[in-house]
Formats: structure tokens, sequence, C-alpha cells
């Protein structure tokens, strides 16, 4: 076909796109070109019109011109050849000046033709779907992803039967230095711990800032917010009749349900929901991996906005929550590239793990994060309620798909690249998971997310501390060691309360009798230390009535130390196995109340 014939039937949406023509084009055919432009322009009145896929679909010739996330990021897609140009339909709402230069650089001449968001997503997904899982599992650098954290070297095999070998000959041989050792490393991990809680608590323990800061509305950015769901029917309805309270500007909102492929019933659920402009669906293709940070991962590049957030679907965000967030950017410094926001649960009175649940969430959200991202420490971001500059996301490569605690393991990346992470007072309210099973299979997966990701950034402990400095990478200690040490080492600290009743066990006889009292005593200061610490906490929330619940949390965490045996053996038999939370299980404390939740 020739350029003439073929922009006959063209030229209008050519026309309108800002064709120009390209300099190998041969001086006739120029003037050709925009005879017939002209001419067409004239008898339809420039109107701009639409690719239409129904009677003129992509030429899957022209799949190979450019890489399926490229045309995601710039949504783009290579339509159709005319003469000796290629035919790129785009969305219309991007500038295209810079575009265009890249795209002729690219692959030469081009003309724009306009093409739905929805339609040209749908192509790209249905032709390259396959690709784009598969690079959702890999795109984490592979010194910074886990995935290879089952496959075990020579050096790492002979290194952990020498430690094995040691650690028995010493049971066997020389019990009391093993159990000493054994009662040495956990105490002074709990020292640590104490330490570490009272510095934070008085970093963070300040009032919330006041009246916020307004931002215009044409300075504020498109903001995606994606929620992956799996065999979550239940919730479905409602999760969508929370985000759709959300006050931030709808035309500025872009909100990206992510389903996998083979979760019939909820995807059933949500068709059967009229959903508004502003929120769509995304569907995840079949593959090895069947995690949040692959969903997450295959998503990014279908969202469009210069924010990118983090919801789960049993959650209530308050509904400021993204001007919150927006400010918080805003104001920020140029590093700032993640807002955490605080966690909290709307099912507190379901029992009394959901109690303890709560104020666990209150230490660690307004004491714990809040004073760390004071000092400049690397956060452990939280799985939801999260923030981040697209920018800053891309380069470090999103999430690693094959991490439990993705969320956690992000955290340190950012701190690794040099960026910041700062926590606001936005709240969102999710359901406490408060069934004794339950908590532990799902604090299992969180702890052993914290030992995978310990382990991957350990492999070079010197890069990690040049890439920190020595106060973050003390930080990240503090984080992750500890957490692990104090939920491993636990029965060692137990067996001290035994001497109350006059039991002797193994860690007691390894010490003289003398010792015993001051270890008690640390222990006991150990207690008032986290009694204090829980008691300001909840201070610090709606739940005041928990004040009295404080004191339970000495037979509250005892579960985490079945779950962190769990993860142990996890880690050496399905590191990747991701045990899903069920969600939905319990009803709000106020029914509707746990939507409008403001700052505090």
């Amino acid at each position: 076909m020739s350029v003439k014939s073929a922009i006959a039937s063209d030229g209008p949406f050519l026309l309108a796109s800002g064709y120009r023509t390209h300099r190998a084009m041969p001086e006739r055919a120029q003037d050709d070109l925009t005879d017939a432009v002209l001419r067409n322009a004239r008898n339809l009145n420039a109107r701009r019109r639409r690719l239409d896929p129904a009677t003129n679909p992509p030429d899957p010739t022209l799949d190979h011109l450019l890489p399926p996330e490229f045309c995601l990021e710039h949504r783009v897609l290579p339509w159709g050849t005319l003469g000796d140009a290629i035919l790129v339909g785009a969305v219309p709402d991007r500038d295209r000046s810079q575009l265009r230069d890249m795209l002729e650089h690219e692959i030469g001449p081009i003309l724009f033709a306009d093409v739905s968001e929805e339609d040209l997503l749908a192509f790209i997904s249905s032709r390259h779907g396959e690709y784009l899982a598969d690079l959702a599992e890999t795109q984490v650098a592979e010194d910074y992803s886990c995935r290879d954290i089952n496959k075990l070297s020579l050096s790492q095999g002979l290194l952990a039967s020498l430690f094995f070998g040691v650690s028995l000959a010493l049971i066997f041989f020389f019990p009391n230095a093993f159990f000493a050792g054994i009662t040495a490393v956990a105490v002074t991990n709990l020292v640590a711990c104490q330490l570490f809680k009272i510095v934070v608590f008085f970093a963070g323990y300040r009032k919330p800032p006041g009246k916020p800061v307004h931002v215009p509305l044409a300075e504020k950015p498109v903001v995606s917010l994606i929620v992956p769901l799996f065999n979550e029917a239940a919730i479905a309805h409602a999760l969508v009749q929370r985000l759709s309270r959300l006050s931030y500007p709808k035309s500025l909102l872009d909100v990206v349900l992510v389903l996998e492929s083979e979760d019939t019933r909820t995807r059933q659920m949500i068709d059967a929901i009229s959903l508004p402009a502003w929120m769509r669906v995304v569907r995840v293709p079949d593959g090895r991996l069947k995690t949040k940070p692959r969903a997450l991962n295959y998503a990014l590049n279908h969202t469009r906005g210069d924010i990118i957030g983090v919801l789960d679907a049993e959650d209530a965000p308050a509904t400021d929550q993204i001007e919150r967030i927006v400010e918080a950017f805003h104001h920020a410094p140029a590093n700032v590239a993640c807002v955490q926001g605080i966690l909290d649960f709307y099912n507190t009175r379901s029992n009394w793990i959901a109690r303890c649940f709560t104020i666990e969430y209150a230490t660690w959200f307004r004491i714990v994060l809040a004073g760390a991202a004071r000092l400049g420490l690397p956060i452990p971001l939280g799985g939801t309620t999260v923030y981040l500059k697209r920018s800053a996301l891309k380069q470090v490569g999103g999430w690693d798909a094959h991490n439990v605690t993705e969320d956690a393991d992000l955290g340190i990346r950012l701190s690794r690249h040099g960026y910041r992470t700062i926590l606001i007072p936005t709240v969102t309210r999710e359901e406490a998971n408060n069934r004794m099973i339950p908590w532990i299979k799902q604090r299992s997966r969180w702890l052993k997310g914290y030992i995978i990701t310990y382990m991957v950034h350990m492999r070079r402990p010197f890069r990690l501390l040049r890439d920190l400095g020595l106060r973050k990478f003390l930080g990240f200690q503090f984080f992750f060691l500890t957490t692990i040490l104090q939920f491993t080492l636990a029965p060692a600290l137990w067996s001290f309360w035994l001497v109350c009743f006059g039991y002797g066990t193994p860690f007691l006889d390894a010490f003289p009798a003398e010792w015993i009292g001051g270890l008690v005593a640390l222990f006991l200061l150990s207690e008032l230390v986290s009694l204090a610490v829980g008691f300001v906490a909840v201070g610090r929330t709606r739940h005041e009535k928990l004040m009295q619940w404080v004191p339970m949390m000495i037979f509250y965490f005892p579960m985490g130390v079945f779950a962190v045996y769990k993860a142990w053996s996890e880690l050496i038999f399905k590191p990747f196995y991701w045990d899903k939370t069920q969600h939905g299980l319990s009803e709000p404390d106020v029914p509707g109340g746990d939507i409008h939740v403001t700052r505090r």
C-alpha cells in the first residue's frame, strides 16, 4: 500500500495526533502525504478517530519491535504499517513529544493513533502475559533476591555441617558450656532489644503534626493503589465500598484490583459489582509462584500513578489518607521514597488475641517504627498502607516475588539505595487474625521472611555496611537479628522463671547460683520496660480501654515461639511457601465505623 493511499483513510486522526514527516521520506511523498491528510481532515472536520480493535486489530508480526514492559510503561503498542511508517496505538492523554523521539530512535518513522487504555492493556496482557508474569518473578537483581535461597553451595554446606557438628559435640561432651553459651546469647539479645526499644521510644514519642498543609489541585499527582486479592470473595464487595469513600479526586485516583487467573470465585464476585471508572481489574497469569509480591510486580506496569500505594483486601483506610500521603511527599526531602501509614484493627473486641494483637501493632507502628524513622534507620515496611515513589520503586527492582515478607525486604533495599522512609499518622484499619492456629501460621510466615531477608542482605556483610553506613547497619541488626533470636532463644530465658518455684534446668545449672537472682531481676526490668512502652502506645490510639490488657502480653508472645520453629522448618523444606491468611471472619466492633478514621 502506498503512503498516499494508506493515509487517505486514516489522515484525520494522524493529523490530530501531530504526525510529522520523517527526514528520510522523499519530498514528493511528503507532499502527497500532506495533501491527503489535509483533504481528509477537511472532509471529516478534523475529528480525532480511535483505532477500533474489533475491525482493525494490532498486527502480531510487530510484537518484537518494542519490549512489552516498555509498551506498558508508556501506554503504546505497534499496531500496523502505513507505507514506510509504523502505526503506533497510544493512549490519548499522554504527552507525545518526548515519546515520539524515543520511538523513532528505536523503530524508525512512526504515526500515532489513539486507542483506549483498556483495549491497549488487554492486547498487551493477552499477547505477553506469560512473559510479563515470568519477569515479575525475577525482576529484582539476583544479589538482592532470595530466589536461590534453597540452593546450597558446597561452601555453605560445609559451614552448616561444621556448625551442627560442633553444636552436637558441645551438647554431648560439654553440656554446661553449650547451655551457658545459648543463655548468654539470649540474655545479651534481651538487653539489646530493651535498649533499642528505649532509644526508639524517646525518639518517636512526639505529638503528631498539627493542621495539614494544603497541596494545590494542579500540583497533586496521580496516585495508583494496588490491591492484591486471592480467595477474597467474601470481602470483595466491602472492599469496593471502602475504597469508594476515599476523598482524593477520582480523576487522579487509579485503583487496580489484582486477581490470580485461577481465582474464579473472587473474579465472579468482582464481575457482579459495577466498578467505577477509576477502578479496574488486572488478572495475573498462572505461573510457578502465586505470591503477593509477584502479583504486585505484575500489576505495577499496569498502573499510571507517580505514587504507588499498596492496600490489603480487608483494609479500611482513612477517607483522607491519600491527601495526607500526597502532602507528606510534597513537603518531604527528595530522598524520601516511601511513606508508611499506621495499621490498626477494627475487631479489637473479638477475643484476647485480637486485643493483644492491637497492643502489639500500637507499639510497633506508633513507637518502634516511628522512632526508627526519625532516627533515619532502615524501616522494615508493612505490607499495606505503604506508598512509594514510582521512580524509586523501579530503580530498586520492585518487590522480591520469592520473599514471603516482601515489604520488609523492600524497606531495606530502599535504604541501601540511599532512600528514606517516613511515617505519618494516617490510619488504616484491618482485621486482626484472632484465632490461635491461624495466628501462628501468619506469624511463622513473617518470621520466615525475616530470616530470609536477613540471610539475603548479610550474604556480603561488608557490602551491606558500606551501603548503609554503621548506624543504619546496626539498626538493621536490631530489627532483624534480635527479633529472630528473641523468639528462637525464648525457652532459654523462660527456664529462669522456674527458679521461683524451686525447679532447676540445664540452663539454670550452667550458671553460678549467685547469678540467678541478678538474671531474674533483669527479666523483671525488661518486663517493666515492655509494660511502660505498651501503656504509652495504647494511649496514642482510640483503644484506651485496652490498657488493662497490656499485662496480658506476657502470655501472648509465647505463641511466637511455636511460630518461629515452624518458620525454621519451612526454611529448610519449603522456603517460598506462602501460608495464606483468611479474612472476613470477624465483624467490626462498630458496624460502619471502620471507615471514617482520621489521624491520631
